[in-house]
């Protein structure tokens, strides 16, 4: 009932945030969803995807039309593509628990630096990148012409801080919530230890279940897998996260 209250609640419609020539389709798409023609919104929603639209309402909307039409595992990718572009969305985050928990889908362990480095998305330490950067580099300017301990201690804190957001956009897309992250879309999906169907079993993935990708191999792909472990799957059965 929490999951239905939640997906039933409002659509967030951020139209103001998408480009002109997509906000019609973008409501329109919400029309066919509050008419509960979720294929039909579905349709409209993944349109825009394609077209190259990049929205945390988009995505979060499109994992509801997904979980109404029944595909928890579609639902949980498109409610961690929102959480990629804006890791405070309560709504999406409030139904990838739920919905996860209801498919049953596995989770990567955590990693020491995510809890720490998720307080910021991506575009924010880009930008304290870039504004201490240019700090440092005026201070540097300003101690070369007049030397001074203080304008020495802001340039070193300056590129300190500016080398701190450069290791953590670093870890953010090589760490196990980045730019490999994928999710199980397949049923029945068996990584296994070599890249042929009858090869031994690593571990059973329920559909929804998180992965990274390590790297292809054919029709196969080598991955990072919940409980530690890795393991081959079918290329096919998994998509990234990230577009």
């Amino acid at each position: 009932m929490r999951l239905l209250s939640l997906i039933a609640a409002t659509l967030i419609l951020g139209a103001q945030t998408m480009f002109a020539d997509s906000a019609a389709d973008f409501a329109k798409a919400n029309r066919e969803y509050a008419a509960e023609h979720y294929q039909a919104a579905t349709e409209g929603y993944e349109a825009l995807v394609r077209a190259g639209e990049s929205n945390p309402a988009l995505f979060y909307n499109l994992g509801n039309a997904w979980y109404r039409r029944g595909d928890r595992a579609r639902a949980i990718l498109n409610y961690e593509r929102a959480l990629a572009l804006d890791p405070h969305h309560a709504e999406a985050r409030a139904n990838l628990e739920l919905v996860r928990d209801q498919a049953r889908a596995l989770e990567l362990a955590p990693q020491w630096q995510d809890r720490f480095l998720s307080a910021i998305n991506p575009g924010g330490y880009i930008w304290i990148a870039v504004v201490a950067f240019w700090v440092g580099l005026f201070s540097l300017v300003l101690f070369l012409f007049r030397r001074s301990a203080a304008r020495a201690a802001v340039m070193l804190c300056a590129f300190a801080v500016c080398a701190g957001a450069v290791y953590a956009l670093y870890s953010i897309e090589n760490g196990n919530r980045g730019a490999s992250l994928a999710i199980v879309l397949g049923k029945n999906v068996e990584a296994r230890l070599a890249t042929a169907d009858n090869a031994n079993t690593v571990l059973a993935l329920p559909p929804g279940s998180e992965i990274t990708l390590l790297s292809t191999r054919g029709d196969w792909s080598y991955a990072a897998l919940p409980n530690n472990l890795r393991g081959w799957i079918p290329t096919s059965s998994a998509e990234l996260v990230r577009l």
